[in-house]
């Protein structure tokens, strides 16, 4: 029998087995950041702070609309790309057939 404690493998190594989620918040203007993590709330916290991106201090969040999970940091990033190219209008029309309710 091994006693060693197991240690959590560093974030963002092969080992790390959190979820990754994308997350879409609407902000100042009727603008929407779309970004990834592995902690939402956090996230969502940190862009209130203004201590997220340079867009959420220009234009301070308002709430999250939409989440998604993924397995890893590489699915999620995939996503977070092909998600980006969406207009804006078009990233509305996707989150409005997901989801009808605020997330945060």
């Amino acid at each position: 029998m091994d006693d060693k404690p197991t240690t959590p493998a560093p974030k963002g190594t092969p080992g790390d087995k959190r979820s990754w989620h994308l997350y879409v918040i609407e902000c100042k203007g009727d603008r929407l950041y779309t970004g990834i993590t592995t902690d939402v709330e956090a996230r969502f916290s940190a862009h209130k702070e203004g201590k997220g991106a340079k867009f959420t201090k220009a234009f301070p969040p308002n709430r999250m609309i939409f989440t998604a999970q993924f397995e890893n940091r590489q699915t999620a990033s995939k996503a977070e790309y092909d998600f980006k190219k969406l207009s804006a209008a078009e990233k509305r029309r996707f989150i409005s057939h997901q989801t009808s309710k605020e997330i945060l």
